[in-house]
């Protein structure tokens, strides 16, 4: 089959000649296309990565509306640092870990997701204070130096003394873990941070904005454009798509 494929880069050009299922599920596979301000977190985050460890690691918000990339940039980081076998050890070791946080603020049930995250195991007659002594063991045993709490927004579910009791327990982390500790959610997650000053003092926000139709909205689209398999150009560069796309994105 001869094909023009010009309008195609990298693998997307040899993935063009399989046959339709396999390229419909190719176009549905999530994939990283940078962009200025995804860049710019990534480039943070690493930083922070490498920060030295001290008394006050400089931990971040990252918060933005749903779609706009957040998940994609923790998965970035955890492919820039993957888990390693320590084979001397025997014991997967975990650069970067991510969490979410449970639908409602309680520490038990948090605890226990992240020993479930770290597959370790747990009773549940286990009292809050061995739940989390196992988990900072855990942590740093593993060499756990950037901790995402994914979903933060999920605070707001409880009660005033509940959102207390969580924003308690991610400055405890913090500071007793010494490694940088990134929470991520919706708008929500930073007005909730906010009603603590010391806990917005220490995480840094930064956010993730929609996107408007700019420019580099459109550089973003063609982009993503010659990652899918399509054996005919398709117009994503073009006024009506760019209008198309951000109409679908607001609803």
């Amino acid at each position: 089959m001869t094909l023009d494929l010009s309008h195609l880069a990298g693998p997307a050009k040899e993935q063009a000649f399989q046959d339709a299922k396999a390229r419909i599920r190719l176009a549905q596979t999530a994939r990283w296309v940078g962009f200025a301000r995804a860049q710019l977190a990534v480039d943070e985050l690493e930083r922070r990565y490498h920060y030295p460890t001290c008394a006050r690691m400089p931990c971040l918000l990252l918060y933005g509306d749903s779609g706009m990339g957040k998940t994609m940039i923790l998965e970035k980081m955890e492919r820039l640092h993957p888990s390693t076998l320590d084979e001397g050890r025997g014991i997967k070791m975990r650069p970067v870990l991510t969490v979410k946080m449970t639908p409602s603020p309680d520490e038990r049930r948090f605890y226990t997701r992240m020993l479930e995250v770290l597959d370790a195991p747990y009773s549940i007659r286990d009292q809050i204070g061995s739940l989390e002594g196992r988990v900072i063991h855990l942590l740093e045993r593993l060499g756990t130096k950037l901790l995402f709490i994914d979903e933060v927004h999920h605070l707001l579910a409880g009660s005033h003394r509940e959102q207390r009791r969580a924003l308690n327990l991610l400055k405890f982390l913090a500071n007793e873990l010494k490694i940088v500790v990134v929470v991520v959610g919706t708008s929500d997650a930073f007005h909730a941070l906010q009603t603590d000053v010391q806990v917005a003092s220490r995480f840094e926000p930064l956010c993730i904005p929609r996107w408007t139709a700019t420019d580099a909205f459109r550089s973003f689209v063609v982009a993503y454009g010659k990652l899918l398999p399509l054996r005919k150009p398709s117009p994503f560069g073009e006024p009506n798509m760019i209008r198309l796309i951000m109409r679908s994105g607001r609803r």
